[in-house]
């Protein structure tokens, strides 16, 4: 997909599938009258999803497809752990997908941003459906919020000018990437142009209260190391001080200590189907 340290990233992953895992266990429950046979998570990372949807239909056959083996051994891991049956397969996305259908359901989490030609993508996981199958993709809702607007110190508004460098650093990535083509990201449009119909969308919420159970507390530690390390061009002086302020184990006004931190987010997630029997 692009130069992306996949690997280096498996806890942040593991930790943010589950931290996110209200609003994926909201989107299959609006998939609940399927009875799919075999099911496809394209771009699945270590698999916390992936689980989750052998879990919910146990009768079909479920893949796990991503371009990172080491991912992909997380994945087998978890599906032992948990005692569901899972498969996996390295493919990259999305010139590795021909050959993986045909599938009842695809889900896609937010993978299609991270390609050039995002068109040109979910045509291709389109083309993984079987007449009648559905196709799922998260792309989109609204930014976390993790902290008060005003910490007690440093400037108010911290988490908004973090999203104004995030959107910056978001553009500068997509500029970049090979094929890049630009479009409107009309989701629920692309989807149609991709030939499906019946599409449609829902945004989920995930709502996690202060005071944050700890591996949600290290998930929001992950997260804003990973923010403090690539967004230190885009913040001034003062917001990245207050960043390391943050993050100092041994500041009680740090996110590991804040009796105030919290977990609030929403996810879109956008649902068309093949036409067919």
């Amino acid at each position: 997909m692009n130069d992306f340290d996949w690997a280096a990233m498996a806890d942040l992953l593991e930790l943010e599938g589950e931290a996110h895992s209200p609003y994926v266990r909201q989107a299959f429950e609006e998939l609940g009258h399927l009875t799919p046979r075999r099911i496809l998570d394209v771009g699945s990372g270590p698999g916390v999803a992936a689980c989750r949807l052998a879990a919910a239909f146990p009768q079909a056959e479920v893949t796990a497809v991503d371009g990172t083996p080491e991912l992909l051994a997380r994945a087998e891991e978890r599906a032992a752990r948990l005692g569901v049956r899972l498969r996996t397969r390295v493919a990259e996305f999305p010139a590795g997908l021909a050959g993986l259908g045909p599938a009842d359901l695809v889900w896609s989490g937010q993978v299609v941003h991270h390609v050039g030609d995002q068109q040109g993508a979910l045509d291709r996981l389109a083309g993984l459906l079987a007449p009648g199958g559905v196709l799922a993709i998260v792309e989109g809702g609204l930014q976390e919020r993790r902290l008060p607007r005003d910490l007690g110190f440093g400037r108010p508004g911290l988490e908004a000018r973090v999203d104004a460098a995030m959107a910056a650093r978001f553009a500068r990535m997509r500029d970049g990437l090979p094929d890049s083509v630009a479009v409107v990201e009309d989701w629920p449009g692309m989807l149609r142009a991709a030939g499906l119909t019946d599409v449609r969308s829902r945004t989920f919420l995930v709502d996690r209260p202060a005071p944050l159970a700890e591996e949600h507390r290290r998930f929001v530690r992950r997260s804003l190391e990973r923010q403090r390390t690539g967004l230190g061009e885009f913040l001034d002086a003062e917001d990245l001080t207050t960043l390391d302020r943050l993050l100092d184990p041994a500041a009680p006004e740090g996110v590991d200590r804040r009796a105030d931190l919290f977990l609030l987010t929403a996810k879109t997630v956008h649902f068309g189907r093949r036409p067919g029997h």
